[in-house]
């Protein structure tokens, strides 16, 4: 089992047809679909054929149930908090060559408390992922650390996923540093700009730490593992689906090497789908 604890979503996903035009209209494809970097990795996991679980709290609205029943009908096992407040939304705009643009809502799910959880839901986890959006707001971030001391107390393993330079300058590089220099994560993914943004040499705070170079592939541990050429359809959610391999790989016995080659293939697949989930 693979628990990922944070963020459910509605994506709103806008896909310009060319340069958008200041205070003007602009044609664009736009969809909606479920998102949240927790989410969109269970939902990698489980196409991938790993039992996943997403701990989350949504609001009591039609947005949350629609969520979480789609979440559900793509095979994960979700535990879900109700909430007053409206479920969030992200939206993201795709330019013409990839560029994304993304504004968030978080709505309801920054309200997860360690009393809202049931040690339970991650006493059976091999592993489990947390976004740092999780780390950076209260009470998630509460709610986060307890969550990671069960499945610490039940030998699980942890990984980490810097999920934001914005995020990071916000909360912090060096208190981020302090405080993934106290998790000791095995696995701790980042882009180069989340990786620099930190400004810590990542394998002095993992076991293994992976940089997600986008249409470059990866690295780990110096070593390059390019992404194949493809023609990028959404970038949206490809992090997620390169975590998510990478992670699935990982408990499975394959080598850093070996996990970051599946995740490049499952991120380089991902782009050539509308939206941030397996279709």
């Amino acid at each position: 089992m693979i628990v990922s604890i944070g963020d459910l979503l509605l994506d709103i996903a806008i896909v310009a047809a060319g340069p958008l035009v200041a205070d003007d209209d602009s044609a664009a494809e736009i969809t909606l679909g479920g998102g949240g970097q927790a989410a969109n990795f269970c939902a990698w996991s489980a196409a991938l054929g790993e039992s996943s679980r997403l701990v989350t709290r949504v609001g009591d609205d039609d947005r949350g149930h629609k969520l979480v029943a789609d979440l559900e009908s793509q095979g994960v096992e979700v535990r879900a908090v109700w909430a007053a407040e409206p479920t969030g939304a992200i939206a993201v705009i795709i330019e013409p060559g990839g560029r994304r643009t993304m504004a968030t809502q978080r709505g309801a799910s920054v309200g997860l408390s360690p009393e809202d959880l049931d040690a339970a839901w991650f006493r059976d986890a091999r592993l489990l992922h947390v976004p740092a959006y999780s780390l950076f707001v209260e009470p998630l971030a509460a709610a986060t650390r307890a969550a990671i001391r069960v499945v610490r107390e039940s030998d699980g393993m942890l990984a980490v996923d810097l999920s934001s330079a914005a995020g990071l300058r916000a909360y912090g590089p060096s208190r981020m540093a302090y405080v993934l220099a106290r998790l000791k994560p095995e696995l701790l993914f980042a882009t180069q700009a989340e990786a620099d943004t930190l400004a810590v040499p990542l394998e002095s705070l993992a076991q293994v730490p992976v940089l997600k170079l986008g249409p470059a592939g990866s690295s780990v541990f110096g070593r390059t593992i390019p992404a194949p050429p493809v023609e990028a359809i959404d970038p949206t959610g490809a992090g997620d689906a390169f975590a998510a391999a990478f992670c699935v790989a990982w408990l499975h016995g394959a080598t850093p090497i070996e996990s970051a080659e599946r995740a490049v293939q499952a991120a380089s697949q991902s782009v050539q789908l509308a939206g941030a989930r397996p279709s």
